[in-house]
């Protein structure tokens, strides 16, 4: 084995390490939207500066007026949207009785009328009712077609493979916490189901499900250097943007990633600098929000700055893979 393998650690004996500091107590859909985050900033540093700069910041959210707060943080709702998403096999049959509604007016309204059965050119009433029918039988049409084509339903999928815990050794307490808090957040608030980060040439941390090896019940591992050299990462890394896979079975770059489960749905490659990136599986097709590619984005800044410091401060200690 390699100077510079990864400690393979099972659930049981991964680390309990110390938590961050809470921060301020955020709603539970905080997330609906960044710009209410936005807000909800401006409002407690707005709050902070009244009171003269002191006490922190949950006293400064604790004194807002409730209705303020959550007003600028609750997110806004379509219920014309809301309510057709709930009614969806009303709405694509809706069409139906409307055109034969409109098709029994029209040929009751000829009838009753006195009008001769058969349609005249030159009367504009028959002109009229020809185009009336013509309606009706296209909103017939369109119905039926509403109800016999359908979008394919998308669900979560369990991921096929073993649960892993793999982090790299010598990583001090504070990065090591800072490591399980970004998982457990991913995995908790999003469709994450598996997480990767190399940086600078090393895996720093595998966790979550992960491919099956030859040998039963241990996970394939993330060969760091031929990761970084390939095509899908060197791209995201020259671009230094994130990429959304959002239905990775039709990327063929997926080979270049054997260590996640066979059936992940859907990938996100956040790089981390110029000098890692962190590879994030998911279990939904289009699992990941507009919201959640950015606040990942945020949170791959982070990660970052921290890996990056650890690694100029122990360069000593960092195995050589040579």
């Amino acid at each position: 084995m390699e100077a510079g393998s990864l400690l393979l650690r099972s659930p049981r004996c991964f680390p309990k390490l110390p938590r961050h500091r809470p921060l301020p107590p955020f709603p539970p859909f905080f997330r609906a939207s960044l710009a209410n985050l936005q807000v909800y900033l401006s409002i407690v540093s707005r709050s902070a500066m009244d009171n003269g700069g002191e006490g922190s910041l949950n006293d400064a959210f604790s004194s807002l007026p409730t209705k303020e707060v959550y007003g600028a943080l609750k997110p806004k709702r379509n219920f014309v949207a809301d309510w057709v998403s709930e009614n969806d096999d009303i709405v694509r049959g809706l069409p139906i009785p409307v055109g034969g509604f409109s098709l029994i007016a029209v040929l009751l309204n000829r009838t009753v009328s006195g009008i001769a059965p058969v349609a005249d050119a030159g009367s504009s009433q028959s002109r009229t009712d020809l185009l009336t029918l013509g309606l009706a039988v296209t909103n017939i049409l369109a119905g039926l077609v509403w109800l016999s084509i359908r979008p394919k339903s998308i669900s979560a999928v369990d991921p096929l493979g073993v649960y892993c815990q793999r982090i790299f050794p010598c990583l001090p307490h504070s990065v090591a916490s800072e490591l399980e808090w970004v998982w457990e957040t991913f995995s908790a608030a999003t469709c994450c189901r598996s997480l990767v980060i190399v940086y600078d040439s090393h895996c720093i941390l595998q966790v979550g499900m992960a491919a099956e090896s030859s040998k039963v019940g241990e996970a394939v591992g993330v060969d760091a250097t031929k990761l970084i050299q390939g095509s899908l990462c060197q791209g995201i890394l020259k671009s230094a943007a994130q990429s959304y896979l959002a239905n990775l079975s039709l990327y063929p770059g997926k080979s270049e990633l054997p260590f996640l489960p066979s059936n992940t749905q859907v990938v996100i490659l956040q790089p981390l600098g110029g000098k890692g990136i962190a590879i994030i599986g998911g279990n939904t097709i289009r699992g990941f929000t507009a919201a959640d590619q950015a606040w990942i984005s945020l949170i791959g800044d982070k990660l970052d700055a921290t890996l990056a410091e650890f690694m100029n401060n122990n360069v000593a200690v960092v195995p050589d893979r040579s």
